[in-house]
């Protein structure tokens, strides 16, 4: 089937990322790979009463966050038209789902863990048939029955990151290592000429690491020291908010970006020049996020859409998809250090144990409605 997969977003598919033929080669050999009951995921597809899936499939997730070349296989091995809307920030999926209460024609999508909670109680996303997803069995336990769905009932990885910041080595000679650095350069060298992501809780999660306490923290005097931070020491040099790093690294006239760590590795792999960029996993802490595949409530097409979550978390695919978006795929495949080692800045997508250890998985413990307020202000205080 020609022209199987239509995407449509914020972000086109315009660029190539490098690619090791390794992990082609590896997969073909099946040097590492995990299986599920001895099986890969070539599984039997679950088809409908007349012997085929439904023949289309709506995906709803950030942009470019999926191997074109993967998607493009799914579609030609079943036969199913697969369209891809993408969104730039978890509130503008919830708003989507929320407004058309299980019309939204989409039948995935893709919320970080944190939206989770709030999306099972509102019904904006339904339960999943588990007996068909086999290659379940494929996902390291690490990410199995996590705070946000415990029993694994309405979600499942796709893929987990954290959160940082790039920095040009060449206009800021000294190393950087905290978060502290972070708000100090960004008054100084790289004003600006700095970026912050487009997300209320991670920017102000710059602020409250840089002080010690709890990235979830609901107190106020504790918020209101981080909006003395963000809104007046940071923001009147901020020149831009966006979470898409890996352009604006690319556009340059930036110096000092916060950057999700998959991103940041974008952004090294298509800049002329790499060596000139340095990524920092900051201390104290920062964010341990997990985006995942859930199914919108009143998916058209749940039969589609089962057989791709199954598809797609299969480790030969899970290995590809780390390789373009630059985020480990939460596969058992990634066991094998010899399968790390396979990827382009493998540093980048698999932090160490340590790093692991710091980081601190997002919450909603209160105080949401003051991190919007502190990072609206923000934006107005830069100008943007």
């Amino acid at each position: 089937m020609d022209n199987i997969v239509k995407v449509i977003g914020d972000r086109a598919f315009s660029h190539k990322l490098t690619r090791r033929t390794v992990l082609s080669a590896m997969m073909a050999a099946g040097v590492g790979v995990l299986t599920a009951c001895g099986r890969t995921g070539e599984m039997a597809a679950n088809v409908a009463p007349d012997g085929t899936l439904e023949d289309k499939l709506n995906v709803y997730t950030w942009g470019d966050y999926d191997d074109p070349e993967v998607l493009g296989a799914f579609g030609d091995r079943f036969d199913v038209v697969l369209q891809v809307d993408s969104y730039g920030s978890n509130e503008e999926l919830i708003a989507k789902l929320g407004a058309s209460r299980g019309t939204s024609g989409y039948d995935i999508v893709c919320p970080t863990d944190l939206e989770i909670p709030q999306l099972i109680e509102n019904n904006l996303i339904q339960k999943l048939d588990m007996s068909l997803i086999p290659n379940f069995e494929t996902i390291d336990a690490a990410f199995k029955g996590q705070r946000h769905d415990p029993n694994d009932e309405y979600s499942i990885v796709k893929a987990w990151g954290t959160t940082g910041y790039v920095y040009d080595v060449e206009a800021i000679p000294e190393e950087l290592t905290t978060w502290e650095d972070f708000i100090r350069v960004a008054q100084k060298e790289a004003s600006g000429s700095t970026l912050l992501l487009e997300d209320p809780w991670e920017v102000v999660a710059i602020a409250l690491a840089a002080k010690g306490y709890d990235l979830n923290t609901s107190n106020d005097d504790e918020l209101e020291e981080a909006r003395e931070i963000v809104v007046e020491q940071i923001a009147p040099h901020i020149r831009a908010y966006s979470s898409t790093v890996s352009t604006s690294m690319i556009q340059g006239g930036f110096k000092l970006l916060q950057a999700f760590n998959g991103d940041a590795r974008q952004g090294f792999l298509e800049v002329d020049d790499p060596d000139r960029w340095k990524f920092v996993f900051p201390t104290p802490t920062a964010n341990r996020w997990t985006d995942t595949w859930c199914l919108a409530t009143g998916a058209p097409h749940p039969d589609a859409a089962h057989r791709f979550i199954d598809y797609i978390i299969a480790p030969e695919q899970a290995v590809l998809e780390t390789d373009y978006i630059g985020y480990s795929t939460g596969s058992k495949v990634f066991n094998d250090p010899s399968v790390e080692e396979s990827y382009e800045y493998p540093e980048l997508i698999f932090p160490t144990p340590e790093i692991v250890d710091r980081l601190t998985p997002s919450l909603r413990l209160g105080g949401e409605q003051t991190r919007v307020d502190i990072y609206t202000a923000a934006q107005v205080r830069s100008g943007s």
